[in-house]
């Protein structure tokens, strides 16, 4: 039975990667499109996300072409096993074959596959500003709030993507209170805060960061803080 489910995954995967190199190796899908296309699933249309494209971070400083073209193929993957995780899913469920283990380790896998979908899109649009803060702004202003000042906010959130792992880290507003809060999510489906909108997405994965930097994570961070647009960032503040 568990070689099953593997020979499914590895299937799954598989072609996922095969189509994302069929595809431009960087650039993807047309940026009016967006979310979704219509594609076909036995005679009905279902929708399916589409990647977006996010050319214009090229020549960024800080981020070399081949590490943004990298990461650009890498988010490419993760839409293309998003839409093919649902598509399976919802013919197994037609097929009555929802009882079988490989729907269950299917439908866990659609949780790494789509956070790791979603959360590319936060961090590529929180790219391509000249990281200057507005101090009076929404966000800082609240984040003077919630953490005393915009620098102890910074220092937290620095020390947080120093941590040892791999991961990202967020700040989140609770939708609840509507208070600021730096996450360290270490898996794309795990550790994420119920009820919270993610503000600030930072990649701290290897590929986010070693083809440019090697082992010098920090200097990738402040070359991030140095590429942020606040205003895209203080757009999903509540």
């Amino acid at each position: 039975m568990k070689r099953t489910i593997i020979l499914s995954l590895l299937i799954l995967c598989s072609a996922a990667v095969a189509d994302a190199q069929t595809t431009a190796p960087w650039i993807v899908a047309a940026p009016e499109s967006g979310r979704s296309t219509p594609v076909q699933n036995r005679g009905e249309k279902i929708m399916a996300y589409t990647a977006k494209d996010y050319a214009r971070l090229i020549g960024m400083a800080g981020f070399s072409e081949a590490m943004l073209k990298n990461h650009f193929t890498l988010y490419q993957g993760y839409v293309t096993n998003t839409n093919k995780l649902i598509e399976t899913l919802g013919q197994m469920v037609k097929d009555g074959k929802a009882a079988n283990p490989e729907f269950a380790e299917l439908k866990r896998r659609l949780g790494w596959e789509f956070n790791g979908m979603r959360l590319h899109e936060y961090y590529f649009e929180t790219l391509g500003g000249n990281g200057k803060v507005d101090l009076n702004s929404r966000l800082a202003r609240k984040k003077i709030e919630d953490f005393g000042s915009i620098e102890a906010w910074q220092k937290d959130f620095m020390a947080t993507g120093a941590m040892r792992g791999i991961g990202w880290v967020v700040l989140y507003q609770d939708n609840v209170s509507g208070r600021l809060f730096n996450f360290w999510i270490n898996e794309h489906d795990q550790g994420h805060p119920a009820g919270c909108m993610p503000i600030l997405v930072m990649d701290v994965f290897e590929h986010a960061f070693m083809l440019d930097y090697g082992l010098k994570r920090a200097d990738y961070v402040e070359a991030f803080f140095k590429n942020i647009d606040w205003k895209s960032v203080e757009a999903r503040l509540k």
